[in-house]
């Protein structure tokens, strides 16, 4: 799994191969094809294997860690580089779009019952634009490379506190 997300987050879905999954893992094709069946099984399996964790509260110190994490992510593993490659095949596999859409689903369920007392009946709207934001920011790093997070913070901290 390691290898392929490292071999996917660097070439992309489409310029990686089964065989490139097998050289990069050091394993042997039997190996490999023991436990997936084809290249989209593994794209499936890596993103299964990857959520993100969310902030344990919406305050400013705990968003901005968070989105410090998603950083470091994106600069030490090139995670943001494949979630962008994850979403853009999403975009094209129904298989994958199904868990994308699970996952997308269970980080607003978990962000809505973060939402202050105050707030709780934009709990579903506050929630929408939080993962939206914070998909944004790692498409961004995708993109853009290194990023501050402050706007970012500071944009969630608005929607958060109405």
């Amino acid at each position: 799994m390691d290898a392929a997300r490292a071999r996917f987050a660097s070439h992309g879905f489409a310029r990686t191969s089964m065989a490139d999954i097998v050289a990069e893992s050091g394993l042997s094709n039997g190996a490999i094809y023991r436990y997936f069946t084809s290249k989209d099984e593994i794209v499936i399996a890596v993103c299964e294997q990857g959520t993100e964790a969310l902030p344990r509260a919406l305050t400013a110190d705990a968003v901005a860690g968070f989105l410090e994490h998603v950083r470091t992510l994106a600069r030490d593993t090139d995670q943001a580089r494949l979630v962008a490659q994850i979403y853009a095949e999403a975009a094209v596999s129904p298989p994958l779009a199904a868990v994308v859409q699970q996952q997308l689903a269970a980080m607003r369920a978990a962000v809505a019952e973060l939402v202050p007392a105050r707030r709780r009946e934009h709990a579903g709207q506050i929630a929408e634009a939080f993962v939206a934001l914070c998909v944004s920011y790692s498409q961004q790093l995708a993109i853009r490379g290194d990023l501050e997070p402050a706007p970012y913070i500071a944009a969630l901290m608005a929607i958060i506190e109405g």
